[in-house]
């Protein structure tokens, strides 16, 4: 049987000291049929391990629910991982972080007031063991010590950034090992202050989080952890981008540098990211310190793997940094070849507000204006309607967290979050329809967990506006959609909002990048797939199309256009854009 254990200096494979060159891969970014292909490219790196987050809210959408379809089927990952030769360290949370809506958490279980999140409350740890009681036995059965990849297994993500409670910990620890986790158990936490003190437990393995300045944050690690191997278990080698900001780039040799003082000072490292993926559908998260600011589409995250799995600059610095320590292979995996551009043209459209039915029939809410979480669906649009008698300033205490206002069908303006605008002028009697968007729940810090949609009171002039019509904008079934769609006639664009109708001829699947210059903010569909956001103010100017999406004969491709757009035209690009970048 296959051991592996804490040492004195070392992590003991067998017994014998084993150095941890991990790189992450969060299977839920990335399309199951690509998943064997980003894990052979890590061992190609000179890798030997692959390192995942779990997000809690993927797997269970709605509350009794426990998905592990298709890029949820964390065993066959693991499973390709072992096929690989390579070992896993998998990251259950409860919360991750990972610029991911609501940091993992779901968003139905805020839905009840009571509930203490990140803490020993009661309530809060009856469903994290619900969640457990499901996700570790598919762990537990691949642990290396029943012949399986995974060698680790983390408690919590960043804790002392957070809380300091110790019983919460020690419940997570109870947890794992009831559940039959016999690998090594850890925390991992920034190098300053008390934050890896808090994280932790004595009895778990403590790891840092840093990009830089390595020697000066394993010595602060080592202080608090006379032995035990070192380990940045968050090798911060890129970053994430918002929108309206540049795209986040950092110099390759200046990474591979950094890369290499950590293996020379004899730590183990896990590289984050390795391989970014893609925020598809509306899986993004958000930062507020302040600001609101959602995360774009794209998870390249500046990784050695770029987002569509090939090859940059940064793999080939960090691969030359590895093979100065270590044995590399002698494959070198292909860099990204020149795709043709071309075009579709979008051939039929159906205004949104238009459709009949917009997912399900208005719920009238007694009362105050509420939160979009009353309809069940806790991502996307939401419908509010309220026939006004009159005139006048209506205002709310937030937009959560972009609001498109109609009277009578025409358009009013829109209050962002973003900006802080929580009023808007109403100049006549009508029927008001707010279509409100979710632009990612925050996914760090106190604001976790928050309601989206329209924030009670709604004050006109001064008095309060109540009993809302609210439904939610189910964009899933896209054929419904369809048939209430008509052939664009004369020239020109398409007004928004509206979901609008193109088709393509492709030779069989392979990666595309779609490209929409001249359109202004929405979501893009391929087969009836959402692949995330697209907005003109960037950075990102082009989405992904995974290959295996792309199937021989036609494609369908729709865009739901929320302003309006100056072309009918979308174009596939010959390469990834995501922006300009800075350092």
């Amino acid at each position: 049987m296959t051991s592996f254990a804490i040492g004195e200096r070392d992590f003991l494979l067998d017994g014998e000291p084993f150095r941890i060159l991990s790189g992450a891969i969060h299977y839920f970014r990335v399309h199951p049929d690509s998943w064997a292909d980003r894990i052979r490219k890590a061992r190609l790196m000179g890798l030997n391990t692959i390192e995942t987050y779990v997000a809690w809210n993927e797997h269970a959408p709605s509350p009794g629910v426990f998905r592990t379809d298709g890029s949820l089927d964390l065993g066959r990952f693991l499973d390709l991982v072992a096929a690989e030769g390579m070992r896993a360290i998998v990251r259950p949370g409860p919360y991750i972080c990972a610029e991911w809506d609501n940091g993992g958490l779901p968003a139905w279980l805020f839905t009840d007031p009571t509930i203490g999140v990140r803490s020993s409350e009661p309530g809060y740890l009856a469903a994290v063991d619900a969640f457990m009681d499901q996700l570790l036995p598919i762990v537990v059965e691949r642990q290396v010590t029943t012949g399986g990849p995974v060698i680790l297994l983390q408690i919590e993500n960043e804790y002392g950034a957070y809380g300091a409670d110790k019983e919460y910990l020690q419940h997570l620890v109870d947890v794992a090992k009831r559940a039959g986790v016999e690998v090594p158990l850890f925390t991992c936490d920034q190098p300053f202050g008390t934050m890896i003190e808090d994280g932790s437990l004595p009895g778990l393995h403590k790891t840092g989080t840093f990009g830089s300045r390595a020697d000066e944050r394993l010595a602060f690690l080592r202080e608090r952890q006379p032995t035990g191997p070192l380990m940045c278990a968050e090798f911060w080698n890129g970053w994430f981008d918002n929108w309206g900001t540049h795209h986040h780039t950092t110099d390759a040799a200046a990474a591979a540098a950094e890369l290499d003082a950590l293996l020379s000072a004899g730590a183990s490292v896990n590289i984050y990211m390795f391989h970014g993926g893609t925020n598809f559908g509306f899986t993004n998260g958000a930062n507020d310190k302040g600001i609101y600011e959602p995360t774009i589409t794209s998870y390249d995250y500046d990784a050695p793997l770029a987002e569509d799995g090939f090859p940059t600059e940064k793999y080939f610095a960090f691969r030359s940094v590895i093979a100065k320590h270590f044995p590399v292979p002698a494959e070198v995996p292909g860099r990204r070849p020149v795709a043709a551009q071309a075009g579709v043209e979008l051939t039929e459209s159906v205004p949104l507000l238009d459709v009949p039915w917009l997912g399900s029939p208005a719920q009238v809410v007694a009362g105050a204006v509420p939160a979009a979480e009353a309809t069940g669906q806790y991502r996307g649009f939401f419908l509010y309607e309220k026939v006004l008698a009159r005139s006048g300033v209506l205002s709310f205490t937030d937009v959560r967290d972009r609001a498109q206002f109609f009277l009578d069908g025409f358009p009013l303006g829109t209050l962002s979050r973003e900006l802080g605008e929580r009023s808007i002028v109403i100049p006549r009697e009508g029927l008001l329809q707010v279509l409100v968007e979710d632009q990612g729940r925050v996914n760090y810090g106190p604001r976790i967990g928050e309601a989206k949609g329209l924030i009670a009171p709604a004050l006109l002039d001064g008095a309060e506006v109540l009993d809302w019509a609210l439904r939610p904008v189910d964009l899933a079934p896209l054929g419904d959609f369809r048939q209430e769609a008509r052939e664009l006639q004369g020239f020109g664009g398409v007004a928004g909002p509206s979901v609008s109708f193109g088709s393509f001829a492709a030779d069989g699947p392979g990666d595309r990048y779609l490209r929409l210059d001249g359109w202004t903010k929405g979501n893009a569909f391929i087969n009836g797939v959402n692949l995330g956001r697209y907005w003109s103010r960037g950075p990102q100017r082009t989405l992904y199309i995974p290959g295996p999406l792309v199937r021989q004969g036609l494609n369908e491709l729709a865009i739901l256009e929320l302003h309006g757009s100056s072309t009918r035209l979308v174009g596939f690009a010959g390469a990834p854009d995501l922006g300009p970048g800075e350092k």
